[in-house]
């Protein structure tokens, strides 16, 4: 395996052979939270890399459309998903994990425009989107749940 398939597959992640992309999600979930722990802009910095590296990644794979391996675009989207969070609880994390991953199979509104991009920049911009919106929704519901 070449350094960009090893990238775009999340590491390997995106070869798991049942629903690579919530598999993709587990993984970067479970590196994610360490990060998270120590800091949200270590978490930030993270999701950056994996959505400017995650292009380069898809390009440099000559991969055709969005095969199911690329789970890249789902580290970065949960990442940014996970940056919604105040503190990290178990309770957090699944609703980071489950908002992510509705918004990434459900592509609503905007998440469903990028997603008919076609384009390495495309595969990666739908899932930034739904990390978006679930950290979008995990903030208002926390500052629901202060009020």
């Amino acid at each position: 395996m070449n350094f960009p398939r090893l990238i775009a597959s999340g590491f390997g992640s995106g070869f798991f052979p049942v629903a690579p992309g919530t598999a993709g999600s587990l993984v970067a979930l479970a590196v994610g939270t360490p990060l998270l722990l120590v800091s949200p802009w270590l978490l930030a910095a993270a999701a950056l890399a994996a959505s400017a590296g995650g292009v380069w990644a898809v390009r440099a794979s000559n991969a055709h459309g969005d095969p199911g391996w690329i789970v890249i675009d789902e580290f970065a989207g949960q990442w940014i998903a996970m940056l919604g969070l105040g503190t990290v609880t178990p309770l957090g994390l699944l609703a980071a994990f489950t908002l992510f991953r509705l918004f990434d199979i459900w592509k609503p509104g905007p998440v469903g425009w990028a997603d008919r991009w076609h384009t390495p920049a495309g595969v990666m911009a739908d899932d930034v989107i739904a990390g978006a919106m679930a950290a979008g929704i995990l903030v208002a519901a926390r500052a629901i749940w202060a009020a």
